[in-house]
C-alpha cells in the first residue's frame, strides 16, 4: 500500500470513529515543525484544511507576514511587534484620542489610522464607510484571538490584505457571484432579477467585511482560512450556498427590501452547514487554488 493510500485509509477509518481532522492535524504538526516554514505548503494545507482552533492564531500570523519563517526570530519579532503596539497606543493617548473608557475595537481602529496617516483631526469626527468595514472586522478577530497585541497584528494585516492584495478582486465578486448562482440554480436568480435584489444584495457585508457580522466568529474563521491562505473567491461561494440554503424563504420573499433585510440577519444555526457546504462548492468550481483570488 503507497503512503498515499495509507494516508486515506487511515482518514476514512479516522472520520468513521468520530475522529475526523486527526491525520490533518498531524500534517500540519509536522509542517509547523520545519526550522523555516515553508510558507507556499501552509497555504495548500489553508486552503484544503480547516485550520485546527490551537494553531489558527500561528498559522495566520506567518501567512498574514506577521511573523517570519524562521522558528528562531518568532519571539524577537514578536517582541518588536509589542513595542510598537504600546508606541503607537501611547502617543494616542497622550493626544488624548483614547482612554481607558474607549471600546477596544475602537483602540485599535484609531491605531490602524495613525498607523495609516489617516487619524482624523478629532475623535468626535464621524467614521468613513471603511472605517466601518474595519470594526466589523475587528469584533471578530476580538471574539477568535485572546492577546491583543496578536488580536491588533491580526485585523492590521487582514485589512491591508483586502485593501491590497485583493483590491481588484474584491469588486468584482457580485458579477462572479451571480455568474456562479446561475449555474447553480438559475430559477433563484431570476427571481432575484424580477424582484430588483440583485443590486440590492448585501455585497459589502459579504464582500468588503468577508461576512464579518453575518457569521458567527466559529464559522467565519473557517472561511477567512481561506481568505488569509490565498482566496478571496471563497467569499462568493459561501454567498452562493446562503441563497441556496434559504432559497424556500427567500422565493417567498416579493420585494428587494425584504429579500436584502432577511439575508443580513440570516439565522445563527445554520452557519456551519452553511460554510461546510459553501467550500465543497468552491472546490468543486475552483479546485484547491493556491496564492489566487
Amino acid at each position: 500500500m503507497t503512503e498515499d493510500s495509507q494516508r486515506n485509509f487511515r482518514s476514512v477509518y479516522y472520520e468513521k470513529v468520530g475522529f475526523r481532522g486527526v491525520e490533518e492535524k498531524k500534517s500540519l504538526e509536522i509542517l509547523l515543525k520545519d526550522d523555516r516554514l515553508d510558507i507556499e505548503k501552509l497555504c495548500t494545507f489553508s486552503q484544503r484544511f480547516p485550520l485546527p482552533s490551537m494553531y489558527r492564531a500561528l498559522v495566520w500570523k506567518v501567512l498574514l507576514g506577521i511573523l517570519p519563517p524562521h522558528h528562531e526570530s518568532h519571539a524577537q519579532v514578536m517582541m518588536y511587534r509589542k513595542e510598537q503596539y504600546c508606541d503607537v497606543l501611547h502617543a494616542l493617548e497622550v493626544v488624548r484620542f483614547v482612554s481607558d473608557a474607549t471600546p477596544q475595537v475602537e483602540v485599535y481602529l484609531r491605531m490602524y489610522q495613525l498607523e495609516s496617516g489617516k487619524l482624523p483631526r478629532s475623535p468626535s469626527f464621524p467614521l468613513e464607510p471603511e472605517d466601518e468595514v474595519f470594526l466589523a472586522i475587528a469584533k471578530a478577530v476580538e471574539e477568535m484571538v485572546e492577546d491583543s497585541v496578536d488580536c491588533y497584528w491580526i485585523i492590521r494585516c487582514f485589512v491591508n490584505q483586502l485593501n491590497n492584495k485583493y483590491r481588484e478582486f474584491l469588486p468584482q465578486l457580485p458579477k462572479a457571484f451571480e455568474q456562479y448562482l446561475n449555474l447553480e440554480d438559475s430559477r433563484l436568480l431570476s427571481h432575484l432579477k424580477t424582484c430588483s435584489a440583485l443590486s440590492r444584495l448585501p455585497y459589502d457585508l459579504w464582500f468588503k467585511r468577508c461576512f464579518a457580522g453575518c457569521l458567527p466568529e466559529s464559522s467565519l474563521q473557517r472561511v477567512w482560512d481561506k481568505v488569509v491562505s490565498g482566496s478571496c473567491k471563497i467569499l462568493v461561494f459561501v454567498a452562493v450556498e446562503i441563497l441556496l440554503t434559504f432559497k424556500i424563504k427567500v422565493m417567498a420573499l416579493n420585494s428587494a427590501e425584504k429579500i436584502t433585510k432577511f439575508l443580513e440577519n440570516i439565522p445563527q444555526d445554520s452557519s456551519d452547514a452553511i460554510v461546510s457546504k459553501a467550500i465543497d462548492l468552491w472546490h468543486k468550481h475552483c479546485g484547491t487554488p493556491v496564492h489566487s483570488a
